[in-house]
């Protein structure tokens, strides 16, 4: 039974932390939370995504980004990540969850999401639909409320 999930970017300002919210939001019972490779730690959710995000209904507001660490990725159920080389290096760092983790994705055709970070709204809101599209089909698999 999956009870926790930690979504998995690069900075964690973008797509980790709207993964993290809507996935919230479609599961609340389950707690959802989210980190960075290469965190930007300390930092809030982009300024450009977190427009994009509001537009649609989903608020990064307080959002403050981390460091993925070993210890962090072992109180969670489920790993889910960007992108596949975002899980060679979640398995480097902490190779007891490689069995747990998986592509945000991974029921869009294992679909990678790009990084939208310096890049056009346009662009922030592509993604902002990619991650909303694989975070529903992920909510479908874990009992959405």
């Amino acid at each position: 039974m999956i009870g926790s999930v930690l979504v998995v970017c690069v900075g964690n300002i973008c797509r980790s932390p709207a993964g993290e919210r809507i996935l919230a939001q479609s599961c609340p019972s389950l707690k959802v939370e989210s980190a960075g490779i290469a965190a930007l730690e300390g930092h809030a959710a982009d300024e450009t995504m977190s427009e994009v995000s509001r537009l649609q209904g989903v608020s990064l507001e307080g959002h403050v980004a981390r460091q993925f660490t070993a210890e962090l990725a072992a109180d969670f159920d489920l790993i889910l990540a960007l992108e596949k080389g975002h899980i060679r290096v979640i398995n480097e760092k902490a190779p007891a969850v490689s069995g747990k983790t998986m592509l945000l994705g991974q029921w869009l055709s294992a679909q990678e999401i790009a990084d939208p970070y310096r890049k056009s709204h346009e662009f922030h809101r592509l993604v902002f639909d990619q991650v909303s599209a694989a975070c529903a089909a992920w909510a479908q698999k874990l009992g959405a409320k």
